[in-house]
Order: C-alpha cells, then structure tokens, then sequence
C-alpha cells in the first residue's frame, strides 16, 4: 500500500474529505515529497533550500549517503531487539559516543552513555539521574532534591519538562505541574548561585537557548556557573540536543566557553535525519546511580539507531563538520550582520551556522518572513514574535548559502516597502 492507495476519511455531505491528523502544529503550506543534501522538493515539484534542517536534527543534511548507507545495511541484519536482550552494535556506539564527547565532559575518558530516543526522554533521563544521585551519594533528603533552571528555556514537552517551562503555550492546561524546579533569569550567574540550596542536585541549562531566537549569554556565563556549581557539589547538565554536534562550529557548544559540564544531553542530529536516536553522556559516577529497572526504553539503544550513531560519530570524528560550520558561520553572520547595517533586521544573534533574527514588528511577524521566503524557495522557521531562526545543514554550500541569504535579503526588503 502506498500513500496514494489510503482514502481519506469520510467528512462532510459535501464530500470534502475529513483530516484525521490531530492539528498540534501550524506548518507552513508546503508538502514535501523528497529531499537531497540540502534541497527538499514538494508534491508540485518544486524545489526549496532548507534552512532550518529539522531544529539541527539535520546538521548533515538530508539523507547523506553515508548515514543511508548505515541504516539499509542494518535494515538487512536486525532493526529491534529490546534492552532485554545485548545487540553487536550496543556496546560500539556507546564506546564510540563515550570517545567523542566523554573528553568534553568531567567524565573523561571513563565516561559513560545512555542511550534513548527523543531529546525530551535524554532530559528526562538527566533529571531522574540527578535526583538519584543526589538522594543516593549528595544526601538530599528523601523528596526535597531542586533543579535550577533558565527563564526561557525549552528542553522539551514531556509533563515534568513543561512544569519549568514560561512558555504559556506550552504550560497551560497541562497543571498539576511537577515541583522541584526553581527558575532563575538566564544569562544571569548570581541568579543561579542565589538559587542554590542544600537540596540543589543539578543546573540544567542550554548553552544556547534555540527556541527563544538562538540567544547566546554572555561570555563570563557558563564559567561562572561552572564554577559556582563545581564548588557547591551541584551537577551542570548541558542541554546540546540543539546546539550540540557540530552546530556551533564545535562538537559541544560548551566548548566555546571553554567548559566542561558533567552530563551532557544529546539528540537531533545524533539520528542524522535518519532514526530517532538521544542520549545522556558524562560521568560514570553519577550516571551509576542507575540500575536495572530504575529506568529504560523498549527502544533506547536499538540495532538501527545504533547503527546510524556510529555513523554520525564518524563524521563527527574528523571534525569536517565542526570545521564548515565555523568557516561558513564566519560568512553567514557577516551576511546578516549587513541586513542589520541596512536597517532591515532588527537584531541577530548565534554561533557557527545557528542564528535568530529579529524583524521588526511594525513590518510584519516571523511567520510573515518564513512565508516570504517559502515564495522565493527558503525554508525557515519562526518562533516568538517576529523572531525567526535559521539554521542551515552543516554540509550546505557557500553557492546555496549565498542563494537563500540573498532571498532572505529580498524577502525582508519587499516586506519594508509594503509597511
């Protein structure tokens, strides 16, 4: 059966087919049908440059051969087995993952992985991991244990998540929320040391915060409170599911700062657009906390995923990535920094190949933008307000950057002249 041979569903008496697809999300009016490198291609046969490559879950663009090649290979042999059971590839990608990103971390070389599938379920599993740890070795006491957060923050939609969350899209209608969280300014060290207590067990934070226009903090930021929480005993967990993997132009965006947290969270394009595929990464003692039945996935770790992670940290491994993110950052900030200049951009923000763009509200909201670029063949995403972010396959050409900076561009003057 293909897409073609499912009828729809029976809807009015006139015929008009009923959508059966539960509306939780607002896309922009484009169906897309296929997709190369950069470049999707819709139902018309039209083609668009993508750049917002999936919130960076496709930071090597759009079915890279080697990733494919990585998932039909693993299609051939085993795709499930469950955690019940050890698989040939379990114990590789989590050596290979541990490789790449321990060194990164306060776990080193003898770091440990967990695998899982969503950003939201790597988060989740970071939190429980921290309360555990910080009943069972800190000695909070038994349903006291707090998580400082950043205002603003988005680390995803699960019902605890939410629960810390200021977005009131997000939050509302989903109460009783879960306690143990306090909320402090983010970009604001003294805040965070303000908010730390005996029952602290860990700071969560983005180094980049992606869903609220890719806003960076300032540089003293996350060495303070690297060392405020090294000194009160208190986990940092980082949340790269975002920023992480080569989308700041490192491999961790705590790099750029020249930190270590101790548990990293990891997703997106550690599936390179390929499965869905998350985990938490960092130090062997706290994440020891965890034991059989204290917490899983009937998918966490499975024979493709695995198999697709390798692959992306192979990639990753030769910093080829890392490095074009970098190089063309340098070319597409300059670029943007010059829309600013024209007074046709309000404010830009970002790191490597990530940036948030603030229009102007007087000439229209970031939707209005993103549907402007759609009619000149862009793909992009908007977020709060007339804020919007791009953030381009770390493989994408300078040519096809060029093309859609030059659209934006185009996109953003037609919109000053008709306001």
């Amino acid at each position: 059966m293909t897409a073609q041979d499912v009828r729809p569903v029976a809807g009015p008496a006139d015929g008009t087919p009923r959508d059966a697809l539960a509306h939780n999300y607002h896309p922009l009016p484009v169906t897309v049908a296929t997709a190369e490198g950069s470049w999707v291609t819709d139902v018309e046969g039209r083609r668009y440059l993508d750049l917002l490559a999936g919130y960076s879950a496709l930071n090597f663009g759009h079915r890279h051969p080697a990733l494919v090649e990585a998932a039909m290979r693993q299609l051939g042999r085993v795709t499930l087995t469950s955690r019940a059971f050890d698989h040939d590839l379990l114990h590789p990608f989590a050596r290979a993952l541990a490789a790449l990103v321990g060194p990164l971390t306060t776990g080193g070389d003898a770091s440990l992985v967990l695998p899982m599938n969503t950003g939201a379920e790597a988060v989740e599993t970071a939190i429980k991991t921290a309360r555990k740890w910080g009943y069972d070795v800190k000695g909070v006491r038994p349903g006291e244990a707090t998580v400082v957060v950043g205002s603003g923050n988005f680390h995803g939609r699960t019902t605890t998540i939410v629960s810390f969350s200021d977005d009131p899209d997000a939050r509302r209608g989903f109460d009783p929320y879960t306690p143990g969280f306090r909320v402090v300014p983010y970009g604001d060290a003294d805040a965070v040391a303000a908010a730390i207590d005996d029952t602290t067990v860990a700071v969560l934070l983005e180094p980049v915060q992606g869903e609220s226009g890719v806003v960076v903090p300032p540089a003293d930021y996350w060495p303070r409170v690297r060392e405020v929480t090294a000194a009160r005993d208190v986990l940092l967990v980082a949340d790269e599911i975002q920023s992480g993997l080569g989308r700041a132009g490192t491999t961790l965006a705590t790099e750029t700062w020249g930190v270590r947290p101790d548990l990293v969270t990891l997703g997106k394009a550690l599936g390179g657009g390929i499965v869905p595929v998350s985990a938490v990464v960092g130090r062997r003692d706290v994440l020891e906390v965890l034991t059989p039945g204290t917490h899983g996935s009937t998918f966490g770790g499975n024979p493709l995923a695995c198999a697709v992670g390798i692959a992306v940290v192979e990639l990753l491994r030769t910093g080829e990535p890392q490095r074009r993110a970098r190089e063309l950052g340098v070319l597409f900030h300059a670029r943007l920094r010059g829309l600013v200049d024209a007074g046709l951009l309000d404010a830009v923000r970002g790191l490597g190949l990530w940036a948030g763009l603030d229009l102007d509200p007087a000439r229209g909201t970031g939707r209005d933008l993103c549907e402007a670029l759609l009619a000149r063949g862009v793909l992009a995403k908007d977020t709060h307000g007339s804020t919007i972010r791009l953030a381009p396959p770390l493989t994408v050409s300078a040519e096809d950057l060029e093309t859609g900076l030059s659209a934006l561009e185009n996109a953003l003057t037609d919109l000053a002249r008709d306001r």
